[in-house]
């Protein structure tokens, strides 16, 4: 196979003719590759030379014009950016490695030795950059088959190359989910096998596979194949515990894993917000932790939403996810998830719906997005009917902002206000009186208007036995 005429980048003929001046040989390898021949986006190229990828890095660059190249001597690599391109250059080498680490003993390989190192068949494939056969597909495993199957394999033993790279096990559940590819049997089978190596993977590595998974197009897919091959129980135990269906006087619940699975997919199906996913996957977390049973009312899970809230810090904590406003995003909608649900089992008044907004306030259009996926029942009719409740809600939640523009608001009255009407210093009183003022907006007695909660403000104070200053 040649793909000369698909090579357009000048990047390609022009390392090419600077490997045949000194000599060695050069190839297009990997991930470009690989996407070349699915038609996919191409945007980042990885160059492998026999020799040192530094010293081709720098001289192509000379020749293109270029003037940064970004150089990693530690790890023999070189990268710059060219047309629209980002270009990465290592040289060849083979690796060999220490039971206790993932981190490989290098040394100068060839191309043959390079291939053997990479991680699954698919991305092995090389092409020749040198004139005399530029554009011939080197590939020593099979991967162009395996792409035509669908199939993630690896080059050697999996045993191996698990074992000797454990982050590769969470990297095939990510490719196959990416590209809806299914994994060798044998390499399902080692991975389940070489699962408890994934403890030598610091945290952040796993977590960034863990969080590509769940930004493609179907993460469920990929959280059935962590679970299939062993992953799952060990980067995410508390999910685990979402597993099972439990029965009483024959009475029993949803499996809460599936249930959570479909909810992920569902929201994943119209949002790509990967932090959105992530309250999807972490809204009933803490169900395991809430059921009961009650004859009279069958399996209850009261209060999952606050104590799935308080799990969430410690999740993120462990799982070296970002602990900022990301985190506390997360946390909000796992803790509000129930409200708007609670709103179409009643008659919607506006002080419920003002609440939910002051509550809820940027999020709010996120929140009902994850609602509207936790819908995951397979009677059309109560699904239907529900959807169109939410419906309601939403209208609902649209007119009351308009009117009463309660959406992160902030009482009219601040603290200083209140402490230079009454001369008083902070106390109780101040947070009384503002907290009375919030009350009232949101429960529609008085407008989120200055006037109106001034004089609020007054009648509140007075009634404390407080008196205006002059």
């Amino acid at each position: 196979m040649n793909l000369a005429k698909q090579l357009h980048h000048p990047i390609f003929k022009l390392v090419g003719q600077i490997a045949d001046e000194r000599g060695i040989r050069a190839f297009a390898i990997g991930g470009f590759v690989r996407d070349l021949l699915l038609n996919r986006d191409v945007k980042d190229i990885d160059i492998v030379v026999e020799g040192s990828g530094i010293e081709i890095a720098q001289a192509a660059a000379a020749k293109a014009g270029v003037r940064k190249v970004v150089t990693y001597k530690n790890f023999g690599t070189a990268m710059f950016r060219f047309q629209g391109a980002e270009i990465e250059f290592v040289g060849a080498r083979k690796e060999s490695y220490r039971r206790e680490s993932r981190k490989p003993i290098v040394e100068n390989g060839t191309i043959e030795d390079d291939q053997k190192r990479r991680d699954f068949t698919i991305n092995a494939l090389a092409l020749s950059l040198n004139a005399e056969n530029f554009g011939e597909m080197v590939d020593p495993f099979g991967g162009v088959v395996d792409l035509e199957a669908g199939l993630i394999r690896t080059p050697l033993d999996p045993d191996i190359t698990f074992s000797d790279d454990p982050l590769r096990m969470m990297r095939a559940v990510r490719f196959a989910t990416q590209l809806r590819f299914t994994i060798h049997p044998e390499s399902i089978e080692a991975i389940s096998r070489n699962r408890k190596r994934i403890h030598i993977v610091s945290a952040e590595r796993i977590s960034d596979e863990f969080n590509k998974i769940i930004a493609s197009k179907r993460p469920g897919n990929g959280f059935k194949m962590l679970y299939r091959c062993g992953l799952l129980q060990e980067i995410f135990p508390e999910f685990m515990l979402l597993k099972g269906i439990e029965k009483k006087n024959g009475v029993s619940h949803k499996d809460n894993f599936y249930h959570t699975i479909e909810v992920l997919d569902n929201v994943a199906a119209v949002s790509d917000n990967l932090w959105l996913r992530w309250s999807a996957i972490l809204h009933d977390i803490a169900k395991p932790q809430t059921k009961r049973y009650y004859p009279d009312q069958g399996w209850t899970f009261h209060g999952h939403e606050e104590r799935g809230a308080r799990m969430v810090p410690r999740i993120f904590k462990r799982m070296k996810l970002p602990m900022d406003h990301k985190m506390k995003y997360v946390q909000k909608l796992v803790q509000l998830h129930l409200r708007p649900i609670a709103l179409t089992k009643e008659e919607i008044s506006d002080s419920a719906v003002r609440r939910l907004l002051f509550d809820a306030g940027d999020e709010v259009d996120d929140l009902m997005i994850l609602c509207r996926a936790d819908i995951t029942s397979k009677n059309e009719e109560k699904v239907s009917r529900y959807l169109q409740n939410y419906d309601i809600v939403k209208q609902k939640l649209v007119e009351v902002e308009k009117k009463d523009k309660v959406r992160n608001f902030q009482p009219p009255i601040s603290g200083e206000l209140i402490m230079e009407t009454f001369n008083i210093p902070p106390s109780a009183e101040v947070g009384m009186i503002k907290n009375a003022i919030k009350e009232a907006i949101l429960e529609g007695d008085i407008h989120n208007d200055y006037d109106e909660a001034f004089a609020f403000m007054l009648a509140r104070g007075e009634a404390m036995g407080l008196k205006k200053t002059a």
